[in-house]
């Protein structure tokens, strides 16, 4: 059996805002934005009333799925700390941390701790920083990598 990531979902707040900044800040284009049938994302998610459009937008070979809901009319505005359980982020390298972090901060992006030099793992002597955006409460870090600095 094959199995291939083929995206990662997003629920937004604001969706052309978050299209214009993984378009802006993190260079991803869109490859397709449509409303999705509401029986069908219904039944998909198991909450009744749904009503969805989404974004797919790629850069390279990763692909993220934006997702702005209009229904049902209660829906939650959950945003964990990176340590609790269901908390996702999603890691962008960047040739120069301090610069992605300006652009970021015109879109709402601000720092949720400080920048750290990773001592171990795969990224170890990289400059990282988690940012979180202060529309939906998304989490995205920049890896400035030891030869980037």
């Amino acid at each position: 059996m094959s199995v291939t990531l083929n995206h990662t979902g997003i629920t937004v707040a604001d969706l052309d805002h978050s299209e214009a900044m993984f378009r802006e800040v993190f260079g991803f284009e869109t490859i397709s934005r449509e409303p999705r049938d509401p029986d069908v994302i219904s039944r998909v998610i198991g909450v009744a009333g749904a009503k969805v459009e989404t974004a797919y937008m790629r850069n390279g070979t990763a692909t993220v799925e934006l997702l702005c809901y209009s229904g049902p009319e209660q829906r939650g505005d959950y945003r964990p700390r990176a340590c609790d359980l269901g908390s996702l982020h999603l890691g962008f390298n960047v040739d120069d941390i301090e610069a992605a972090m300006e652009r970021a901060a015109r879109w709402s992006l601000e720092p949720v701790g400080e920048i750290a030099v990773i001592n171990a793992g795969p990224n170890k002597g990289a400059r990282i920083v988690y940012l979180r955006c202060a529309l939906d409460g998304l989490i995205l870090e920049l890896i400035q990598q030891p030869s980037a600095q």
